[in-house]
């Protein structure tokens, strides 16, 4: 047994101190980046923010969305074949695969891609990233496809990150193990490391490879989005933050309005459309079932049921409706400039440089919140 004395940070116990700065407005600011990799021959130009792969956020809508933000989406593994196969029959800059490491995970696989021109770049999730199983599968798909971009996880300490990046053929690490919102894997088996200090640590080894890494949990607000790139991450995964915004799969709960006879059809339309505008005037949506992939509710939704050998890992929760995912991210990424010019970053990738963080007992007033 070995106990690690150092103290390590989330991302509620920092705050970034602003310095002197020659930008004088958000307009100044590229949040684009462009991206080469260690193994992959792509490259990637896009604003490196990520929705995960739940089968909520990782939706086909969420996609089209976010592409016009050139953000990325990880479509989760639980489409059928043809359907991924329809949308990626076009190539799809800003959309990744994603698989675990089951037999079934590698057919389906080999099922899209093998009629597909253009593979899409792949996204290999793994609760566990520790496991000997985990790296040879990689090794085995960077083999079979030499070109794709390979993002894989979740890992939290610099020796495996650096594992994946050299004998597994991986481009971007996934970095985060316990911080997600319905996460239950800290609570379950007291396994985790603090998000901040993890991404600090894994993105200084993998840059010292050539590789990248994906800050994956523990966002809750705009801010830590902005310490997750200030803490060296090279792309930052989005859950909770987007779930209940409109392009999000899953068991939505809706309210019904029911019309009467002679009821003034305008005035009903106008009550409801100010809730979102553009919006059927018989129904709209209230609340989002939003649970862990590893939660009771997802085992038993995919799987049949939790097996015997296991517990659940995650919980489920009510997400009340955030109206459009547009308005979201727009938020995320207003915050992200604004946060680039109070330290005199011109791109993202300089953000990390211009940073320094400061410790602290709290990081906002929580008088009206």
């Amino acid at each position: 047994m070995k106990i690690i004395q150092d103290t390590k940070l989330d991302f509620s116990d920092v705050l970034i101190k602003p310095k002197r700065s020659d930008l004088s407005s958000r307009s100044q600011v590229s949040i684009n980046r462009i991206f080469k990799f260690p193994h992959s021959p792509r490259e990637l130009n896009c604003v490196p923010i990520m929705a995960a792969n739940m089968d909520t956020t990782g939706s086909i809508a969420m996609n089209k969305v976010l592409s016009g933000f050139d953000c990325i989406t990880c479509l989760h593994k639980h489409y059928k074949a043809k359907k991924l196969r329809d949308h990626f029959e076009f190539p799809r800059q800003y959309a990744f695969y994603s698989m675990g490491i089951s037999e079934s995970d590698i057919e389906k696989l080999s099922t899209v891609y093998d009629n597909l021109q253009k593979k899409p770049n792949l996204c290999i999730d793994v609760a566990n990233g520790y496991n000997e199983k985990f790296v040879e599968t990689i090794k085995k798909i960077r083999e079979w496809y030499p070109d794709i971009i390979i993002m894989a996880g979740n890992v939290v300490t610099p020796e495996m990150t650096e594992e994946l990046i050299f004998h597994g053929g991986v481009d971007i690490v996934k970095i985060g193990i316990g911080s997600g919102s319905v996460c239950t894997t800290r609570l379950k088996t007291g396994i985790g490391y603090p998000q901040l200090s993890a991404v600090i640590e894994c993105a200084d080894a993998a840059h010292s490879v050539g590789g990248h890494v994906c800050s994956d949990g523990g966002c809750t607000t705009p801010a830590d989005v902005c310490k997750a790139f200030c803490a060296n991450a090279d792309f930052v995964m989005l859950g909770g933050m987007l779930a209940g915004t409109d392009c999000c799969d899953g068991d939505w709960e809706y309210e019904y309005r029911c019309h009467t006879e002679g009821e003034d059809d305008t005035a009903n339309r106008e009550w409801w459309q100010s809730y979102d505008p553009g919006y059927p005037t018989d129904k709209r949506k209230v609340s989002l079932k939003f649970y862990g992939m590893s939660s009771k509710q997802a085992m038993e939704k995919h799987n049949g049921g939790v097996a015997n050998y296991r517990t659940s890992e995650g919980k489920c929760v009510s997400i009340p409706y955030k109206g459009k995912t547009c308005n979201t991210i727009k938020d995320i990424l207003g915050g992200l400039r604004s946060c680039c010019t109070y330290i005199g970053a011109k791109t993202i990738k300089d953000m990390s440089k211009n940073a320094t963080f400061i410790k602290v007992n709290n990081t906002h007033n929580k008088v009206y919140s």
